[in-house]
């Protein structure tokens, strides 16, 4: 199986790179393919909104988006791993869920689902807050489930570890880590 993993924090070895690690550990003990989109690190212009995808599902502006394309159209799985900021994904994240407006485009306007590959497609939302509050990732994970559901993933599960606010706060939380790693193990099953 192929997995992707999309890292929207621009905080390195900061609590959702904990998670998401945690998450990936059995993916790749299992020998999968893991494909990981550092989002702060790439050029990804913001949808300009001008209307380039809407009779072709293909997106007229040429930066990373391109790499990340193709990989959401040949995964089997999928993770969004992302910081809450204001009660919702981080900007690096939101920047590449909006440049998939082409998938929107090609799956509600021109009728073309992506395959879903004999798999099938599965996702996996990840996410840090430094709120302790439920209501702190709803946005999130409302945000996630349009965007998996836009590139024909039919299902999600999240991780949410709340109160972790300074980086590393998720490592004194050894309840949230075995829920990624589990999770991750679902991933693949």
């Amino acid at each position: 199986m192929k997995v992707v993993a999309f890292f929207g924090s621009p905080r390195i070895e900061g609590n959702t790179d904990i998670l998401l690690q945690e998450a990936l550990k059995p993916v790749q003990a299992g020998g999968h393919e893991v494909i990981e989109f550092r989002l702060n690190l790439l050029n990804i212009k913001p949808c300009q909104d001008c209307g380039g995808c809407t009779k072709t599902g293909v997106c007229v502006i040429n930066d990373a988006m391109k790499d990340i394309y193709e990989a959401i159209r040949t995964a089997d799985r999928f993770i969004l791993a992302s910081p809450i900021f204001f009660y919702t994904v981080s900007a690096q994240a939101k920047a590449m869920i909006d440049r998939c407006q082409a998938f929107w485009c090609e799956k509600y306007l021109l009728k073309k689902d992506i395959p879903a590959g004999p798999h099938g497609r599965k996702g996996l939302l990840l996410v840090a807050a430094g709120m302790n509050k439920d209501a702190a990732v709803q946005c999130a994970d409302t945000v996630a489930r349009i965007f998996f559901r836009t590139i024909s993933v039919p299902e999600h599960v999240m991780v949410s570890a709340l109160g972790a606010d300074g980086k590393g706060d998720v490592l004194k939380n050894s309840a949230v880590l075995k829920e990624a790693y589990e999770a991750g193990k679902k991933l693949i099953s």
